[in-house]
């Protein structure tokens, strides 16, 4: 038997299933051959008319269009796995990637989910256990008590004047701006409660709720973590996400500008240790407002974030490669990690929707033409001739751009969004343009509110 031979029967997969779609699929794709694994596509009847100019033979057909009935289809995907002889998957992002129950499906299954454990996953899942388990690590949080809201309001509001306005009342359960109400002023309380609670109930399943400071002018820092089953933990590097509209990202960049190297190194540590805590397994990413100076933990992300290759690029890993490795039981290394970020880097998410209106821009794309050249990566799906389906979120590419400082990534974004051409549908460029010529963002001088701001009032050019 040859070395490589030997090696690949030490795996504990030799095939992954992709149970996703797009631009993340493709590049869990590259981090499969590079390791020399297998990758196994799926699709559902809309993504797969695409898919065989793409990949001889085209991916397995996990069902119609809707992502319901394809992509979030378990059985669908579990089948999938078992007629491609995968010994694992790999969720990417959104879809099934953060669903408890199907990773134990998996593991029942005898297949690895390329992720942390279920319990994990659940923990990190519910607000107010993920808050409870951060307090316990050490990690500093917002304002406000780590259990559920009781059902008398009269105890509420004198929970809420301990903890002063404004605050915040949330859904244990919720995630992406949903289920959350803004409180100012105590005669506001019991109509709020009232309120979310049953959005909870209806969105989301569980009507618990729990309440926090608000921040008024915050900025959302991200803590990227690597961990595997060996109880070693990493966290590797910061970046900031703060431009935002409704709650989602638009451009992210690593490092988060003006955070004090102690203070980042600190909560880093504290991030790494909660993982060590809970036994989280692979890659997460610690959600904080940061404000005044200081973080508050919001929530945690048990996956692959969109933004990761901004991260990539500034500590110059592969966190894809590394989820790999860990599933397959590979030790990290801490040693490894423990460096300083290398230069900056942004990353803009580009759309398929009308860069005034926001309206969604399916359709067939005529030409695509992308910049290259040093310290430009593009992540995409896309190509001449292919057709955004309706059914899914707008995403059709991301451009990252890495240089030696944050003004020479800016002006090199500002090339790579000039060079860009996606033709025969809308896309969000325009905006993109826009943002790297408005002063306060090129200052670094933004907040989560600040895109909203803008897109309201106007862009300000850089003088």
């Amino acid at each position: 038997m040859s070395t490589a031979e030997a090696s690949r029967s030490r795996l504990r997969f030799d095939t992954v299933l992709i149970a996703n779609r797009g631009e993340i699929a493709e590049r869990v794709k590259r981090a499969c051959l590079a390791l020399g694994v297998r990758p196994v596509a799926i699709a559902s009847e809309a993504d797969a008319a695409e898919a065989p100019a793409l990949e001889e033979g085209g991916p397995l057909c996990v069902g119609p269009a809707t992502a319901a009935k394809s992509y979030l289809n378990q059985a669908a995907v579990l089948l999938a796995a078992r007629v491609s002889g995968a010994g694992a998957v790999h969720p990417g992002y959104g879809f099934l990637s953060e669903n408890a129950d199907f990773a134990e499906a998996l593991e029942k299954a005898g297949l690895i989910f390329i992720g942390p454990p279920a319990s994990a996953i659940r923990t990190m899942g519910d607000k107010i256990a993920a808050k409870r388990a951060m307090l316990d690590a050490g990690v500093p949080c917002v304002p406000g008590p780590g259990e559920p809201l009781p059902d008398d309001v009269a105890i509420i509001s004198r929970m809420a004047d301990e903890i002063g306005y404004p605050l915040i009342i949330k859904a244990s359960g919720g995630g992406g701006g949903k289920g959350m109400r803004v409180v100012r002023e105590s005669d506001e309380i019991a109509d709020a409660v009232s309120m979310t609670r049953e959005e909870a109930r209806r969105a989301f399943g569980k009507p618990e709720l729990y309440m926090e400071k608000f921040l008024e002018k915050p900025r959302h820092v991200e803590f990227q973590v690597l961990c595997d089953e060996h109880g070693n933990a990493v966290w590797v590097g910061h970046r900031d996400c703060s431009l935002q509209r409704r709650h989602q990202k638009v451009v992210e960049e690593a490092p988060a500008p003006g955070i004090d190297p102690e203070l980042a190194a600190a909560t880093g540590a504290r991030c790494a240790e909660a993982c060590r805590q809970i036994g989280y397994r692979g890659v997460g990413t610690f959600e904080f407002l940061y404000e005044n100076g200081a973080f508050f933990f919001i929530e945690m992300n048990t996956r692959l974030q969109v933004e990761h290759p901004v991260t990539e690029a500034t500590a110059g890993v592969d966190l894809v490669v590394h989820q790999l490795q860990v599933a397959q039981g590979q030790a990290i290394d801490p040693i490894a990690f423990d460096r300083p970020a290398s230069g900056h880097a942004f990353e803009c998410r580009i759309n398929a929707e009308d860069p005034d209106t926001f309206a969604a821009s399916p359709g067939r794309i005529t030409l695509v033409r992308f910049p290259t050249g040093e310290g430009v990566r593009v992540d995409t799906h896309i190509h001449d001739g292919y057709r955004v389906p309706a059914y899914y979120d707008s995403l059709i590419a991301k451009l990252i751009v890495h240089a030696p400082t944050r003004a020479q990534a800016i002006e090199l974004m500002r090339k790579a969004l000039a060079e860009t051409r996606i033709e025969g549908i809308a896309t969000n460029l325009p905006l993109h343009m826009k943002i790297f010529n408005d002063h306060d963002f090129i200052r670094g001088a933004v907040d989560i509110h600040y895109l909203e701001k803008r897109l309201k009032e106007g862009f300000s050019a850089d003088a």
